[in-house]
Formats: C-alpha cells, sequence, structure tokens
C-alpha cells in the first residue's frame, strides 16, 4: 500500500487508525516516522514519504515518534493472509528464528537461498531479514525497559541483542534516547509478584468481537493446560527457551496480557503466538465489507462486525485436538486431550490458577503404547500416524508451512477428510480462506438464511465470500447457541 502516495496522504489527514501498521509516514523535516494515525498536526504532504516496515524507515535514518510510538501498532495483516514466501519469513522472523538461527536459519526452513530471501524482503518491505528482527529486538527492549524493573544487561541480552553496546546504540537511534531516559520517563513501578511476570496490553484494529472469540477458546480448554479464570483465558505455553503461562482478558480497545516466562528472552515469541492466536492483526473492516456483499449474510455481520478466527499457540498441538475431535463432542474431545495430558505433557508450576502442564509433544506421543488409547481402532490408526510423522518432521507445521502442500500431505494420511484438514487450515495454519461446507454446523445455519446448504452448493455460493471464507464461517457458527459463541459468564 505504501506505493499508494495519494491513498496514504488521506489515511494520514484523517489520522485513520485501520491503516496502522499497513504503511510508515516519515516526515522529511524533521526525520521521525509515524503511524498513520499519529495525534500531532498532519505534517505538509510534500514533507511526507512512505515505507512499508518500520525496518525501512530506521534504515533510512529516521526515528520513532515519541507522541504514537509506531513500534506499538498492529502488525500488518498481510503477513497472515498470505502464504508466499515474504508472508512466511515475516511470520518466521516473528517468531524469533533470525535471533535464535540467524539468516542461514531463515533460509533453511523456507527451503531457499539467504540471498533470494534477502531480494524478496527488500523489494517488497525495504529491508532484509536482518533489519527486520533488529526492529523488532528494539520494540521488544522498549516493552521490557518500560514494564520491568530488570537491569538493562539483563534485558539487552533477553531481547535478543549480542552485546550491551549494540542494545544502547540501537535504542538511541531508534528512539532518540538511551535506554535509561526511557525508563526515567515513566512513573516508578514496583517489581512484579511472580518471578518474570510482565504486563502489557496487545492492540488491535477495531472493531473486535471476543464473543466467539475467547468463548471457543475457553469452551474447548483442555484442562491443565488451559483454563477460564476470573474474566480472562489463561494457558500454558512451550517456548524456545523454557515455558510460560499467558492470562488474555478482552478490553474495549485492546487485550491486557500477562505474561509468565521461565526466561524472559522468550517474550517476542511469547508475544507473536498470543497475537496470531487471537488474529491480532486481521483487518476486520476490509474482511466485514467483503462478506457485507451477500444481502443474506450481511445481516450476521451488521449484528456483531468484528470477528476473529480463533487460532492457537502449537500448529502440531492443535492438529493432534482436531484428530480427537473427529465424530465425537467438544466434551468427550477435552476428556481425550485431558488424558494425554495428564499422562504425557510435562508438569509445571502455576501460583495463580488451576494450570498444571504443557501440552505433550509429538515426540512423547509418538512414544506411547496405541492400545491405551480409549478411541475406535481407525482413529486410533489416524492419531499415530499423525504424530509418527510430526515427531520425524515428515509432516511439518509451523509458522514457515506452506498451505497448499500442508494440505496435501494431511490428505494423504489415513483417516483425513476435507473437514479435518480445513479445520487444521483454518485454526493452525491461518489460512484466512479456509472453509467447511460439509460441516454440520455450517449447513444448518445455511439452511435456516435461505443460502445453499449442500457442500458443492454452498462452495459455490461462497466463492464470492473469498479469500475470507474461514471468517464466515465464525459468523455462520454464531447462529447456533453453543457455548463456543459465547464469552463465559
Amino acid at each position: 500500500m505504501h506505493t499508494d502516495r495519494e491513498r496514504c496522504v488521506r489515511a494520514v489527514q484523517s489520522k485513520d487508525a485501520r491503516f496502522d501498521g499497513w504503511f510508515f509516514t516519515a516526515v522529511l523535516t524533521t526525520r521521525i516516522y509515524c503511524r498513520p494515525s499519529c495525534p500531532v498536526v498532519p505534517p505538509k504532504p510534500e514533507n511526507m514519504t512512505f515505507y512499508p516496515s518500520a525496518a525501512a524507515c530506521q534504515q533510512a535514518g529516521f526515528r520513532a515518534c515519541k507522541r504514537c510510538r509506531p513500534d506499538t501498532s498492529p502488525g500488518s495483516p498481510e503477513w497472515n493472509q498470505r502464504a508466499d514466501l515474504v508472508a512466511r519469513a515475516m511470520r518466521l522472523i516473528a517468531d524469533g528464528v533470525v535471533d535464535r538461527d540467524g539468516v542461514p536459519g531463515l533460509a533453511a526452513r523456507l527451503g531457499y537461498s539467504t540471498r533470494q530471501i534477502e531480494r524478496q524482503l527488500l523489494a517488497e518491505l525495504g529491508a532484509g531479514p536482518l533489519a527486520l528482527a533488529r526492529a523488532q529486538r528494539a520494540q521488544t527492549a522498549r516493552l521490557l525497559i518500560e514494564t520491568t524493573v530488570l537491569p538493562m544487561a539483563e534485558i539487552a541480552f533477553a531481547a535478543g541483542f549480542s552485546s550491551i553496546r549494540t542494545f544502547n546504540d540501537t535504542v538511541r537511534e531508534v528512539f532518540a534516547l538511551s535506554p535509561s531516559d526511557l525508563r526515567a520517563r515513566l512513573p516508578k513501578r514496583n517489581a512484579p509478584a511472580a518471578p518474570g511476570a510482565l504486563t502489557l496490553r496487545l492492540p488491535f484494529r477495531a472493531p473486535l468481537n471476543p464473543d466467539n472469540l475467547f468463548g471457543h477458546l475457553a469452551a474447548t480448554a483442555v484442562p491443565g493446560v488451559e483454563e477460564w479464570r476470573d474474566g480472562a483465558y489463561r494457558r500454558t505455553l512451550r517456548l524456545p527457551y523454557g515455558h510460560g503461562i499467558v492470562t488474555l482478558a478482552p478490553e474495549p480497545d485492546h487485550i491486557a496480557c500477562r505474561l509468565t516466562l521461565s526466561d524472559v528472552r522468550d517474550l517476542p515469541v511469547a508475544i507473536s503466538r498470543c497475537r496470531r492466536m487471537l488474529d491480532l492483526d486481521a483487518d476486520p473492516v476490509a474482511i466485514d465489507d467483503q462478506l457485507r456483499t451477500d444481502p443474506l449474510l450481511a445481516p450476521l455481520v451488521d449484528k456483531a462486525p468484528g470477528r476473529r478466527v480463533p487460532r492457537t499457540v502449537d500448529e502440531a498441538e492443535f492438529a493432534v485436538r482436531a484428530v480427537l475431535g473427529q465424530q465425537v463432542s467438544t466434551a468427550a474431545a477435552r476428556t481425550h486431550a485431558s488424558r494425554l495430558v495428564t499422562a504425557h505433557g510435562d508438569p509445571i508450576d502455576d501460583t495463580e490458577g488451576g494450570l498444571t502442564h504443557l501440552f505433550p509433544t509429538p515426540e512423547a506421543l509418538a512414544a506411547l503404547d496405541p492400545d491405551s488409547l480409549a478411541m475406535p481402532r481407525t482413529r486410533r490408526t489416524t492419531f499415530t500416524t499423525l504424530v509418527r510423522q510430526l515427531a520425524d518432521g515428515t509432516v511439518h507445521l509451523g509458522p514457515e508451512s506452506d498451505w497448499p502442500e500442508v494440505r496435501a500431505q494431511l490428505l494423504a494420511l489415513p483417516g483425513f477428510g476435507p473437514w479435518t484438514v480445513d479445520v487444521i487450515a483454518m485454526r493452525a495454519l491461518g489460512d484466512p480462506d479456509a472453509f467447511l461446507p460439509t460441516d454440520l454446523g455450517i449447513r444448518r445455519a445455511a439452511r435456516e438464511l435461505g443460502l445453499p446448504f449442500t457442500p458443492a452448493a454452498l462452495t459455490a455460493r461462497a466463492a464470492a465470500w473469498r479469500p475470507w471464507r474461514a471468517y464466515a464461517v465464525q459468523y455462520l457458527w454464531a447462529t447456533d447457541s453453543h457455548p463456543i459463541n459465547f464469552l463465559p459468564v
């Protein structure tokens, strides 16, 4: 979008928050870059130039605005609605792969050369993978400086910097303040009650309807791994350097997030996965406008706009749970998953609630005795085949997954039909166009609304909803009285 100068200027002059994260405005006279909704008086159009990423602004010598704090804007929705190389690379960078494995590790995960990845990122984002990772480190550093009482040396390494000098130089360059000056601007705060506990706000583009989002996560919560407590969704997280517990509660203009981490280096990855699980980088206005073009779907959208697709923090975990949920009720699926968690999950301590385990890894599940599974023989074969192939890497589910390739791999497994594959594509892989025409709830809703309700006819009608059919699924499911559609009391 940053190449459409006229459209960008209009967005800045109207302070349109919907475009925050889509592009950044750099002011030539002040050498500052802002989000489109910056509250200051907009600069003259001839003094504006536009960049597709904060990293590109920083590489061009601009520093972040102290008023609108562009580093805290929602992420671009582009990276969660596309499956090309650039989008997959951006999802991996957000997941901390460059900080842990370097650019060669990023290239290996994507199956391309480092030169090709750098060339494509530079062409589309104006910055290479190292610059993009550096911008993310700066954002993480600022978050730790402002929300914790950690010493600066610990913050530097927790944010992914290789040295304290690099940390100091980067913070000064990006924010025009030293790390100590950034902290001095804030009121004094006491140390958190729990070691490693961090409290922050996750921004999103309005509107956001929390009912089906948190309702789905709470209604399908696996005991020991997830729970709904005191108006918030809580779950355990398996992270690269350790584990964590996150508490997420919907607020009118943000998601309140409390993270307790065994290793604070996992902060950027934990934030990225929570944002992805809650679909916080979506553009609800664009999605809802497209779905409203269908006169039979429009009333559902108008009644409760801003529905998101509830996703996951662990793609392999969700695939396992999707198999456990085949042809059984939500309660039965939770029971099956809870037994696996108790028997094969890694135990953790939770001082604030009732969480007890991390969800088992594919490796742990591949080693179990199939006869111990209380399920029909055919589904037992489906389960054991899936976990074995996840464990040995034959099937890999992750932020970098190629959606068509993974679909083909899953369909080749015994017991995997279109419904299971599309549920995994929608909620684990994040495909915004995944569709479930054979789902009983979808067919029932279609019949009640006067839409075609046979799978073939409904698929043909849904072609007009593309590329947002996964969001149409949420609106159709919402016509039912199932607990997934309501915030728990």
